[in-house]
């Protein structure tokens, strides 16, 4: 018994004289906890101040109403989802970590949202916030007992777009059951409209009922690919837009001035290959002899075939790459592709084969291996809009313009936008604008795909045609003509901007 004492003393002692500290360390631990307290993300405004993108609180279940959280609130789903994008919760190799872009802001937790596309990815760490937390003591079964002490959130910064709220869904509603792209911007390239089709609704990746987990995944199985941002991820031929180009490189590199005529049989004839016009093919219809103006308004692809071979291929690159066509617009969204402009250096060192005569011939009216996202088809445009300048579109109303002026003659702008208003009055190929007012100054383009009959139509118009307020590009995928089926669209579309 004796021993049986000491040996209970002994154990008593070492736990709590020589083990003590350790033991009441854990105890407060266990008794104390670090609750974290995320803070709300920034909202997102259109231009006019309308919140697109917001938050509700989810309180919890006592009776106290304390906030336990933020979620997010899409407002006006589909109709913006490729330009606001989406939260996605934290991987397992993201928690953790910090994010380079704003190491301040401290590692990403367990639970924590992270924006997956669009302007909740790219301007992540603007509507970050700074997250806070509070001290807690609770009993054994883990229930809080008080509170202790709080640290009080920082809510995330708030983004003001460049967003024509209105115009977006007035396009969404023109676009229903269309596929293709729209963009619109102002001339120093604030984007007012940027609508891909179909679209998705952000507001089921935050949800977690099981209705939205159904839409979910519906949207990734889905062939017709609404994630698919075709306004700045898909390439596709530009077809008669590219003509712009083409007549810039002619005059800009003296091969041909405002006087130049070009005698329109239908057709030209290369060794065993036929050049045809789009008038004498559906037609059998001849332009005659025309000038530039004529053929930009009428779209006369012999024409442009034959400036191509005047002018040459490398011209035509070297000017399509001062337009910014080799690489990217570098718009502020994550996932812009990278355009492709083909030249004989290309062609030998990527396909291992020469460059021929009807290389060129594709390449000055938009089609051969030229391929370009509608935002830089839309560039083309903007650059004659903005007088020779090339602007970055951008979504950040509060962004200055960024412009670089590419060096084309006033005299050489002129008579490109001259045929372009000759597009859109009674002769040209923009039918559905010949009464619009004010004057616009427009292009169709009609671009073959690898499927036999299958034409992508583009159309793309700047109103006022003097001092333009708005460009607008649309391109209606696989659709047929430009001209029957982009422009009535993009008609609609400037009806409703010009009233109101």
């Amino acid at each position: 018994m004796i021993v049986g004492a000491l040996f209970l003393f002994g154990r008593l002692a070492e736990l709590q004289i020589i083990k003590g500290n350790y033991f009441r360390t854990l105890a407060e631990e266990n008794r104390i906890r670090n609750i974290p307290i995320v803070a709300a993300r920034g909202e997102i405004l259109a231009r006019t101040g309308e919140v697109i993108v917001g938050n509700h609180t989810i309180k919890d279940d006592n009776e106290d109403g304390v906030i336990n959280g933020w979620a997010r609130d899409y407002l006006f789903g589909q109709v913006l989802g490729h330009i606001t994008g989406y939260l996605g919760e934290a991987s397992e190799g993201e928690v953790g970590k910090v994010d380079a872009k704003c190491p301040e802001k401290g590692p990403r937790r367990i639970g924590s949202w992270v924006g997956r596309s669009g302007l909740e990815e790219e301007y992540n760490c603007v509507l970050r916030g700074w997250d806070g937390e509070e001290l807690i003591e609770v009993d054994s079964q883990g229930r809080k007992i008080r509170s202790l002490g709080q640290k009080d959130p920082k809510p995330g910064e708030n983004i003001q777009t460049t967003i024509d709220i209105g115009l977006q869904k007035k396009v969404a509603e023109v676009f229903k059951g269309v596929t293709g792209a729209v963009v619109a911007t102002d001339a120093n390239g604030q984007i007012l409209v940027l609508y891909s089709s179909p679209s998705f609704d952000p507001n089921v990746f935050v949800k977690g009922d099981k209705q939205s987990l159904k839409k979910r995944g519906g949207l990734l199985l889905d062939k017709s690919l609404p994630l698919f941002n075709r306004a700045i991820g898909g390439t596709y031929h530009p077809g008669s837009i590219f003509k712009i180009i083409t007549a810039t490189a002619g005059l800009e590199e003296g091969r041909i001035d405002r006087d130049y005529t070009y005698e329109d049989t239908g057709s030209i004839r290369v060794n065993e290959f036929t050049y045809a016009n789009w008038y004498f093919t559906q037609y059998g219809g001849t332009e005659g002899k025309i000038g530039l103006e004529r053929a930009i308004a009428r779209s006369t692809d012999t024409f442009f075939y034959k400036l191509g071979e005047i002018v040459g291929p490398g011209a035509l690159a070297d000017w399509a790459r001062k337009f910014g066509l080799d690489g990217k617009t570098k718009i502020d969204l994550p996932g812009e592709v990278a355009n492709l402009v083909p030249s004989p250096e290309w062609k030998e060192r990527v396909k291992g084969e020469p460059w021929f005569l009807g290389n060129t011939y594709h390449m000055a009216i938009g089609q051969g291996d030229l391929a370009l996202s509608p935002i830089a088809v839309h560039s083309i445009v903007l650059a004659v809009a903005a007088n020779g300048k090339v602007c970055r579109p951008h979504f950040v109303l509060s962004e200055e313009a960024d412009c670089q002026d590419i060096g084309i003659k006033r005299e050489t702008l002129e008579e490109i936008k001259k045929g372009m208003v000759g597009v859109c009055s009674a002769g040209g190929t923009a039918y559905p604008f010949f009464d619009f007012e004010p004057q616009a100054a427009c292009k169709t383009g009609t671009a073959e795909t690898s499927e036999k009959d299958k034409t992508h139509a583009w159309f793309t118009v700047m109103a006022p045609a003097d001092f333009p307020e708005i460009v607008l590009t649309v391109l209606v995928e696989k659709g047929g003509e430009g001209s029957s089926v982009a422009a009535p669209l993009a008609r609609e579309i400037l009806d409703y901007w010009r009233g109101n």
